[in-house]
């Protein structure tokens, strides 16, 4: 297929996303046909330009077998910056394909926090004989942002900074920049930190502010103190410390205090993104990890714990009807309508319990405005209850031909709704409280609730309204 484009424009011939921002399977079935061929000029020719984001996406559409023949066709070419762009299942598998050599030439350029996305994945065995083909410096950085929790800051900072002590002059920390090794420097920063003779942070001077001073201004009369973030703290309180102060950097700082290394707005980004999707997928009870390129015996294993709690809720849920069965022998349109109470209270609760989890995630919801929260919860749940309770009263009524069928299923709804309210908004804070992550646990439990008040609700008034026994 690619013998019918010339070589010098097979970019030019087909842009690699369509109006969507999808990937173009004329483009991935360009790339697989080039390296078919091991046409190493057609591969280039096709994906040597692409941004890294973009190599990734190409990456995940490639069949299996062809993701590490295609790195190891660009060769030096390939910007491994792209394995951090894709799943956490591919870049594993993609790692075991390749070899440790080729590994170890391609993070030996990346920013510091880049190689580790990459080397977290591995083994300790391969880890330490990709280590030990990097210099030594560059080793001793990665081994120690290695040896941080996964999760906490220190996996996440790049340790590549721009330093000076406090007597510099804005001209001397210029002429520094300017002069100093690319190796030495970050791909990109904002700022230039001031430390003393121990590397503890004084402040920093950011680049604006330097390249607008007068060559003779000291640092220590440019510079603003900064807050900093400690290596060990989760990304998660990082990602909310850049959210509220607005931040694009923040330094990081060890245990003694020394700067160690800085964290940019980029890596909060995914971080961002990955603490939303984890909590999107708990709600749903699906594993924080899973991602679409897992298998199908992964998934089906994953999933199948939280399916068995929900059975468990259900049977609890349903055995309240065990309990009313000789009612709804005499009177069969209680059947046919309880599940309607049991769903739209449950459809109820889930909205609170999603905005609960998320306000518990970002900090917005707290001991000090629970209490608040809760009444606004159930006033809500009130006023739509009684809102459904009239619509759903008055189509029973017209349905069976029974007004009082009609006030029992209003009742119930109104009950059941202000209950989904009132669990939805206090499952997930009672959970937080307890050490457990709402947003896993908490729909196990509110959809219980609501299916046990619902039915319960509706069943009790109908016996006492129609003198069932």
């Amino acid at each position: 297929m690619a013998d019918l484009v010339p070589r010098e424009s097979l970019q030019e011939s087909l842009s690699f996303r369509d109006e969507e921002g999808e990937v173009r399977r004329e483009f991935v079935d360009l790339v697989e046909a080039a390296i078919a061929k091991a046409d190493v000029e057609d591969v280039l020719g096709l994906a040597g330009d692409l941004h890294e984001s973009d190599l990734g996406a190409l990456i995940e559409a490639l069949p299996h077998d062809d993701r590490p023949r295609l790195i190891e066709l660009m060769g030096r070419e390939f910007d491994f910056v792209a394995l951090t762009e894709v799943d956490d299942a591919v870049r594993e598998d993609i790692l075991d394909e390749l070899p440790n050599e080729t590994v170890a030439e391609g993070v030996r350029d990346l920013e510091s926090d880049d190689a580790v996305a990459i080397l977290e994945d591995l083994d300790r065995e391969d880890q330490a004989e990709i280590l030990e083909a990097l210099p030594a410096v560059d080793r001793v950085a990665l081994q120690r942002s290695l040896d941080y929790p996964d999760g906490s800051a220190g996996r996440l900072m790049q340790t590549t900074l721009v330093t000076a002590p406090p007597f510099w002059t804005a001209g001397q920390a210029l002429d520094h920049v300017h002069d100093a090794p690319d190796e030495d420097l970050p791909d990109s920063f904002f700022e230039i930190f001031v430390v003393d003779p121990s590397h503890q942070l004084l402040g920093n001077v950011f680049l604006d502010t330097l390249v607008r001073a007068k060559r003779s201004s000291r640092l220590d009369e440019l510079m603003k103190e900064r807050s900093s973030v400690n290596v060990l703290d989760d990304q998660e309180e990082v990602a909310r410390l850049f959210e509220r102060y607005n931040l694009i950097s923040a330094p990081v700082t060890d245990e003694s205090g020394r700067l160690v290394g800085v964290i940019t707005i980029d890596d909060i980004v995914d971080v961002i993104e990955e603490e939303a999707e984890e909590d999107i997928k708990a709600l749903g009870g699906v594993r924080a990890g899973e991602e679409l390129s897992d298998t199908v015996a992964s998934i089906a294993r994953s999933r199948f714990t939280w399916l068995l709690v929900n059975l468990v809720t259900a049977f609890i849920a349903s055995s309240v009807l065990g309990l009313f069965e000789g009612q709804i022998e005499k009177m069969v349109a209680l059947a046919v309508l309880v599940p309607i109470v049991a769903s739209q209270g449950g459809n109820a609760a889930t909205q609170t319990m999603t905005v609960a989890v998320r306000a518990l995630a970002t900090r917005e919801l707290s001991s000090a405005n629970a209490m608040r929260v809760a009444f606004r919860e159930v006033s809500v749940g009130l006023i739509n209850g009684v809102a459904f309770g009239i619509l759903t009263g008055i189509g029973a009524a017209l349905w069976f031909g029974s007004s009082g069928l009609g006030v029992v299923i209003a009742l119930a709804m109104v009950t059941n709704l202000v209950a989904g309210a009132l669990g939805g908004i206090l499952i997930p804070i009672t959970l937080d409280k307890l050490g457990y992550d709402p947003a896993v646990s908490s729909g196990a439990f509110v959809t219980t609730v609501t299916d046990v008040v619902g039915n319960f609700s509706f069943m009790s008034i109908a016996t006492l309204w129609f003198a069932l026994h």
